[in-house]
């Protein structure tokens, strides 16, 4: 799933820089892509509901953790998973909202409020950049901690390929008033199934992991309890050979 939707979320970046490009001149296009003075800072934070999945919980709360601190300014969290939350809580940071038990795959629909959330307190100026921290799946052995910039959106460079001319209507502007939010929606679902995939990658091997030392240790003690009987059965031996001597 969340391979599958790699493409979509590309494709999406590449029209986001087309439309832009066809506005360049104008303003701001668009309040999402407006870079103005940082004086507050969000942070999505990404983990999962429960443990369990090797060091994956504490490997993006480290990274997090270090990313707040670095900050100069005041900064407010919106946490996806109850290990961030817990751990944010615990710390006496800022969390103005949480978002738990997101199934293991989830919608769009699904996480359409995390979006809203951020984007809402961008329009509002309550915050004037937006990062999410979260675990990108690379594969099933390596999942890696990711820090990305969700807004201000970074004007896509332009890409390499056959230049083609859209038509866009009723016009760039309108189409890209309509883009822009879904653009966003777009990354953070993407973020989502990235620490899902890398959530449930990491239980298996963990669980892997544990069902071989679980093996590991019976047979220790399996050969370790042969040991003591052998020994056990060779002292009742040596007794009973030793009162037989005796009584001869």
């Amino acid at each position: 799933m969340v391979v599958s939707s790699r493409p979509y979320s590309t494709k999406m970046r590449e029209l986001m820089g087309d439309v832009t490009a066809t506005l360049a001149g104008s303003e701001v296009p668009h309040p999402l892509l407006e870079k103005r003075e940082v004086r507050q800072v969000g942070v999505l934070v990404i983990t999962a509901d429960r443990g369990l999945c090797g060091g994956l919980n504490s490997s993006v709360i480290r990274h997090a953790a270090g990313f707040v601190l670095d900050q100069k300014v005041p900064v407010k969290l919106v946490t996806v998973g109850r290990k961030g939350r817990d751990w944010m809580i615990r710390r006496g940071q800022n969390v103005i909202a949480e978002f738990i038990q997101l199934t293991d795959r989830p919608s769009l629909a699904d996480t359409t409020a995390i979006s809203h959330v951020l984007i809402d307190e961008y329009l509002r100026g309550e915050i004037d950049e937006v990062y999410a921290v979260f675990s990108r799946f690379v594969s099933t052995l390596v999942q890696r901690p990711t820090i990305e910039r969700l807004l201000p959106i970074e004007p896509v460079a332009e890409l390499a390929g056959p230049n083609v001319e859209y038509i866009y209507e009723p016009g760039p502007a309108a189409v890209l008033d309509q883009l822009v939010p879904r653009f966003v929606e777009i990354q953070v679902y993407q973020a989502i199934l990235e620490s899902k995939a890398s959530e449930q990658s990491a239980r298996m091997v963990a669980m892997r992991n544990a069902t071989e030392n679980a093996q590991e240790i019976i047979g220790d003690l399996t050969l370790s309890y042969n040991r003591a009987r052998q020994a056990s059965i060779t002292t009742e031996i040596t007794e009973i050979s030793a009162g037989a001597e005796a009584l001869a």
